[in-house]
């Protein structure tokens, strides 16, 4: 990686946010949805359910393309490039920057993924079932390899002094890719980052959920006491990182601060989370921040609406936070599970609550669970004063991540 950026302070701020995902594309967009608890939840369209005892995803609706892309022709990219692309061009507009003010600075776009673009292998695997290898879609086959996210943003933008890199670190890629980012410009390195994650609804994810039976039948209901499953969702998120002397200099509005994370991989089980691991991965990244639990205002939770998942989570929670967490919310009970987009989306509406002052809801929620035992933020979004916030992130594999931020202050 080029290492010509120059020194700074190696604080890194977040100056713009693009968000493409069922209840709303855009930041304002985005923010009034989290506000007003929109429900994404719709019958799936991007293949055929039947057969399946439930049929319910949180989908993009009536995405254009061609809005957003403009040196490719929408058929040369999947729909997970597609919302990479488009929600990067937000960002950029968002943070009052052209793509030929970046042009000759040395960057870095990391893009998380979970299925890339499997929702093109199935058609080209049911083409395959029904009329042969030879009658598979060139064209489709072009659009599958998952570098393509990331460097079909290099391409749109015509950036050429940047990493492109793909993170394909599952459910918690879009905070591995941000992780990453912020170590690229806090150490001097590239002078912005455009980082998040990106994941398109397909039948093989839907299909491998449901075999595990966390497909719910309506709606998602992190931590209630009544909840059955996962929402498989999709989407894009980009933020545009950079130094904090760069946004100065241009009178960038900053949204807030990054100041730290944390991985770990516990290696324990392919699809079960560990407490301890996870308890573990959150005091990495208050040592990173160097804050303490206690300086912790709100938690974006991972919250998936799974058995397993929410008692692990808020256990570990509990574990590093004690018996009173600050509050803590999913935003997966609005916009579903995005996959790989997922942590990206909960960073921007953490960024954007930081700004605004409120923390987003839990909705669809009725009796929080017992041994989940935290203060949700049942269903409608609450006024708050926020000056840390902390967004989790579990995959499968093992693989977490957490990521701290503040309110931008001149001192720190």
């Amino acid at each position: 990686m080029n290492r010509t950026a120059g020194r700074s302070s190696g604080r890194v701020v977040i100056t713009g946010l693009g968000a493409v995902t069922s209840i709303g594309s855009g930041a304002e967009e985005f923010v009034e949805a989290l506000r007003s608890a929109r429900q994404g939840a719709a019958p799936i369209s991007a293949f055929d359910t039947t057969g399946y005892p439930h049929h319910m995803g949180c989908e993009v609706p009536d995405f254009v393309p061609e809005q957003w892309i403009a040196r490719h022709s929408s058929e040369e990219l999947g729909r997970a490039t597609q919302f990479a692309v488009a929600a990067a061009r937000m960002a950029l507009a968002d943070a009052g920057l052209s793509e030929d003010g970046l042009r000759d600075r040395p960057g870095l776009i990391a893009i998380g993924t979970t299925d890339g673009e499997s929702r093109d292998l199935d058609q080209m695997m049911q083409t395959w079932i029904e009329n042969g290898p030879e009658a598979m879609d060139a064209v489709l086959a072009r659009r599958v390899p998952v570098s393509r996210l990331s460097a079909a943003v290099a391409r749109e933008l015509m950036l050429t002094r940047v990493e492109a890199v793909t993170i394909p670190t599952a459910c918690a890629a879009g905070n591995y890719a941000i992780g990453y980012g912020t170590d690229a410009v806090r150490s001097g390195e590239v002078e912005f980052a455009l980082v998040g994650g990106a994941d398109a609804v397909c039948r093989k994810t839907f299909s491998g959920f449901y075999r595990m039976g966390t497909i719910a039948a309506e709606r998602c209901r992190p931590f209630d006491a009544d909840r059955d499953g996962i929402l498989t969702g999709e989407g894009g998120g980009i933020l545009l990182l950079e130094n904090l002397e760069s946004a100065l200099a241009r009178g960038a509005r900053i949204y807030g601060e990054i100041l730290g994370y944390g991985l770990n991989c516990d290696g324990n089980h392919p699809v079960a989370p560990d407490l301890d691991s996870f308890g573990r991965c959150m005091r990495l990244a208050h040592e990173d921040a160097g804050v303490e639990p206690g300086e912790i205002d709100f938690i974006s939770a991972h919250g998936t609406g799974t058995s397993a998942n929410d008692v692990t989570e808020a256990g570990a929670i509990r574990q590093v936070f004690g018996l009173q967490p600050p509050p803590t919310s999913s935003i997966k009970s609005m916009i579903g599970h995005a996959m790989g987009a997922a942590s990206a989306l909960a960073a921007i509406a953490c960024a954007l609550a930081i700004t605004r002052g409120f923390i987003p809801p839990t909705t669809n929620h009725r009796r929080t669970d017992p041994e989940c035992g935290l203060d949700v933020v049942p269903n409608h979004a609450r006024p708050a004063d926020l000056r840390v916030v902390q967004n989790n992130a579990l995959a499968f594999g093992g693989n977490n991540a957490v990521l701290i931020m503040s309110r931008y202050r001149e001192e720190r």
